[in-house]
């Protein structure tokens, strides 16, 4: 298995190790990769648009292209994050944002629709829905069918001072994730990704799109005919 590991933030904190965690449990062979933020990409998008005609022409696709190539080629995408004031890291966030040409509103990738991914956070003691939710959501919108998302609360500044007891719950409840994650089947394109795509199509079909390129990348994949992301291989 081909996993992606994209972590918010360059030390190794508690999400960073329950990231680890849940990797090292995923039974088989794995080929990992992974990144940190903003070591690998510390750029915020400008607003300058020029992705939307050509993606090589964001003034920072050297770094970017780097990530999103080895998303494309993995199987299973990993992001952890720490919650910070109840929300992913500035980083992460910066990623997404300039990803933004990746959602199924402009020129989906193919691949992200054969994907699972799971999405990770840690927290010293407030809620980490706000951190995984927004990551989870754009990973919808990339069209990612499977996506997991775990949070939980450490009461602790860093993984060393975690109690063993935490620990004990987080490591049985990422053996429980890693199962799942290991077992060889394709994820299951459900109906929300299915209404969210033809959706877009209808609108890339009606001409509500940023750009002419849009449509254009749209017909090219067969997308706007009988051809879908999820049944390509």
């Amino acid at each position: 298995m081909k996993i992606a590991i994209i972590n918010g933030q360059n030390h190794k904190g508690s999400s960073y190790h329950i990231g680890r965690l849940l990797v090292d449990q995923i039974p088989g062979e794995k080929e990992i990769t992974e990144f940190f933020l903003p070591r690998d990409l510390n750029h915020f998008c400008i607003g300058c648009y020029r992705c939307i005609e050509n993606d090589a022409d964001c003034p920072w696709f050297e770094q970017k292209s780097a990530i999103v190539d080895a998303m494309e080629a993995a199987d299973l995408l990993v992001f952890t994050t720490p919650t910070y004031c109840m929300a992913p890291s500035a980083s992460m966030k910066a990623l997404l944002d300039l990803t933004f040409t990746m959602w199924m509103s402009h020129r989906p990738r193919g691949s992200m629709f054969r994907k699972k991914a799971v999405v990770l956070s840690a927290s010293a003691g407030s809620s980490t829905a706000g951190a995984t939710k927004g990551i989870a959501k754009n990973l919808l919108f990339w069209g990612v069918p499977e996506i997991y998302r775990y949070g939980t609360r450490v009461e602790a500044m860093n993984w060393e001072s975690v109690k063993p007891k935490i620990k004990q719950k987080i490591t049985k409840d990422t053996f429980r994730l890693a199962k799942k994650l290991g077992k060889n089947t394709p994820p299951r394109v459900g109906i929300k990704t299915r209404f969210l795509f033809f959706m877009m199509a209808g609108n890339q079909k009606a001409n509500y799109s940023a750009s002419p390129r849009e449509k254009e990348y749209w017909q090219n994949q067969g997308w706007l005919g009988k051809a879908r992301p999820w049944k390509n291989a």
